[in-house]
């Protein structure tokens, strides 16, 4: 009889909750894993894109091909039906690299904050409650890194707790890594061919472009290295030969199964031929 008791006034107080909070007491659905292609081949063969109802930090120094990685990636989804949205903090984003780049403007959003990072991360959240987006990318590069790092994590918490089991990719470029637990990839990004021990290394061969990749136990770590690149005829140097002197080490979440592959980069990009 206690016992009957005992769930007749659960279940009232599962009503009176449902009633007034509706469903925010409800454990969500886990939606199965998606992700959002870069269209960059070498990336997307080791990540398979950038995931979706996630948050993606990217960051490096200056010049470390953050912007052209983003360039990639807003041009792909623009042109394949995805509405996107740009956040930009330092008001730096520039439309003729992104038009030669062939991003759908029809299909972008385009946030200026005039280096007001208060407005940057409202401008995130309202976005993000609205829905709809396929890509939402905010573009912190140009902030010092102190302040980058004060950023209080009750932000990367609410924004990591809005897009859970949705469709939208969040995207943010920062100088140097903030977002910490509440990312579900990271990537460093860095013009370089040093390659970090205890990390899935692709190593140069000879110079042109040929990746090795070999795991290693220690971390669940992945690093992309590119030699620089030798020198060429042609000036100046474009974003698609910008991307083969890049080194990328991914952080994830969870241990990446991996196997012993080879990675070759192409000497153009499609969508990054045309920026000069």
């Amino acid at each position: 009889m206690i016992k009957a008791d005992k769930m007749i006034a659960k279940e009232q107080i599962a009503s009176v909750l449902h009633n007034r909070f509706g469903d925010v007491f409800e454990q969500r659905r886990k939606r199965p894993a998606e992700t959002l292609p870069t269209s960059i081949a070498e990336v997307d063969e080791l990540l398979n894109g950038f995931p979706r109802g996630a948050i993606t930090e990217i960051h490096g120094a200056a010049s470390s091909g953050q912007t052209s990685l983003l360039l990639a990636t807003l041009a792909f989804a623009s042109t394949h039906e995805e509405t996107c949205a740009l956040v930009d903090c330092s008001d730096t984003f520039d439309v003729s690299s992104a038009a030669k780049a062939h991003v759908n403007f029809d299909r972008l959003l385009w946030v200026r904050c005039s280096d007001n990072l208060e407005r940057s991360f409202k401008a995130v959240d309202l976005l993000l409650h609205g829905g709809g987006f396929g890509l939402v990318a905010l573009n912190l590069g140009d902030v010092s890194a102190k302040l980058a790092r004060r950023v209080v994590s009750s932000w990367w918490f609410r924004f990591r707790r809005t897009i859970e089991n949705t469709s939208t990719a969040l995207i943010v470029i920062t100088p140097v890594a903030c977002i910490r637990s509440c990312a579900a990839l990271v990537l460093e990004l860095k013009r370089e061919a040093a390659v970090w021990p205890s990390t899935l290394s692709l190593v140069s061969e000879n110079g042109n472009g040929s990746f090795t990749a070999s795991r290693e136990h220690l971390t669940p770590h992945l690093s992309l290295v590119a030699a620089s690149p030798p020198a060429r005829t042609y000036s100046p140097l474009s974003h698609s030969y910008f991307i083969q002197g890049l080194r990328i080490q991914v952080n994830r979440e969870r241990p990446v199964q991996w196997s012993t592959a080879v990675i070759r980069f192409n000497t153009h990009h499609p969508y990054l031929d045309d920026i000069r």
